[in-house]
């Protein structure tokens, strides 16, 4: 009688893990090398594209709130605000307060912020792995300034459509928060006592101010840094990471240029496509989601024009809220682009990619979801 094989053992698993993902992440990078040196021009002008995009748009506008973000984290305004919101932020979010400011600088600056922030606090101790993975999954979203100035009046041209973006793309995020706050239902929360003791319930009025201000007055000595010293390094801080971000931006335009020309990535256009065909939409919208999960604002730019040569020869784009579903979706998912970011910023962190990925296809479900659902109610047919 055979004896039963025995079970694959949990160290052989991660070690043969290891060697698929190195061997997958090998055979990508030679993949892209090739294409580079079999077509240089195309890779030169892609990476001057992304270049241009990182100088011209993501430098200016993230740059003052990464060097901002660090001034007030020296300063201990994270302390104070997490006192205050404490109450708010873990009956809906199962995170302690300290991530309402981590919500507010994320959803008014966009994406990789909430991950500079999340990786911050989860280095000073104030997140466990759990509470931070819910937070950056929440918090990587879109600026204000990019949804409504560069999609909705500078590719769509038309302001109508900004109440349905900013609720699809903002209203998915949160939703997103409340879900995740059933995951980890085990794990013991950062700071716990904070406010779920008897005694917070007796405080006094005016006591929990008074506690904030005294959380900052002791994160600020803590801290110790002249503003000088601290303005210096959040300088310094703030810089790297603007060149990080830069790189990868122009990498992942020059990768997405060369897949594209190469006729690489026809096999990811058809299943989208079927995908489309599916749900009733117009195929034509393919090439921005295949654009939209490298890229977002070459996703977004190609949610708005999407079958604009087709429409030449029949008069006819997709429906409006095809085209809107498609660059919320784009808005929340991200692109691989910004994933690569947050996980950059998050790798000094005990963070994982796996319930980040899942969180990105969710919001992106949910964006698409609210669209449809709240379109008639704001507008008539397109």
């Amino acid at each position: 009688m055979r004896t039963p094989a025995a079970p694959i053992r949990p160290n052989r698993l991660s070690r043969l893990n290891g060697w698929l993902a190195a061997l997958t992440i090998g055979t990508a990078i030679a993949l892209i090398g090739g294409l580079a040196l079999a077509m240089p021009e195309v890779a030169l002008d892609a990476s001057l594209k992304g270049l241009a995009v990182w100088w011209e748009v993501l430098f200016p506008a993230l740059f003052p709130f990464f060097v901002l973000s660090e001034l007030l984290l020296g300063f201990g305004i994270v302390h104070l605000t997490g006192r205050l919101l404490d109450p708010l932020m873990r009956p809906l979010f199962r995170i302690p307060g300290a991530g309402g400011f981590v919500v507010a600088m994320g959803f008014a600056s966009g994406y990789p912020v909430g991950a500079r922030l999340t990786s911050r606090l989860m280095e000073s101790k104030l997140l466990n792995r759990g509470e931070g993975e819910r937070l950056v999954a929440m918090t990587t979203s879109s600026d204000p300034i990019f949804l409504i100035g560069a999609v909705c009046i500078g590719f769509f041209g038309r302001a109508d459509i900004v109440p349905v973006l900013i609720a699809a793309h903002y209203g998915g995020a949160m939703l997103l928060g409340m879900l995740l706050r059933w995951t980890g239902r085990g794990e013991q929360m950062t700071g716990a006592d904070s406010s779920g003791s008897p005694a917070a319930g007796r405080r006094r009025p005016g006591g929990r101010i008074r506690e904030a201000f005294a959380a900052m007055y002791e994160a600020r000595q803590a801290d110790g840094r002249t503003f000088a010293t601290m303005l210096q390094d959040s300088l310094k801080s703030s810089l790297q990471l603007m060149i990080v971000v830069g790189g990868l931006v122009v990498f992942f335009s020059a990768t997405l240029e060369l897949l594209i020309h190469s006729g690489l990535l026809g096999g990811l256009r058809h299943l989208f496509t079927l995908a489309l065909h599916a749900a009733g939409a117009s195929p034509h919208l393919s090439d921005a989601l295949v654009s939209g999960t490298f890229e977002v604002t070459l996703g977004s730019r190609g949610a708005a024009e999407a079958g604009a040569g087709a429409a030449a020869a029949s008069g006819a784009l997709p429906p409006l809220i095809d085209r809107v579903a498609a660059a919320a979706f784009v808005l929340s998912w991200g692109g691989l682009s910004v994933h690569a970011q947050v996980a950059g910023l998050m790798s000094r962190t005990s963070w994982r990619y796996g319930p980040f990925l899942r969180a990105r296809l969710l919001h992106a479900g949910m964006a698409v979801l609210l669209v449809y659902l709240l379109w008639p109610l704001l507008y008539s047919a397109s």
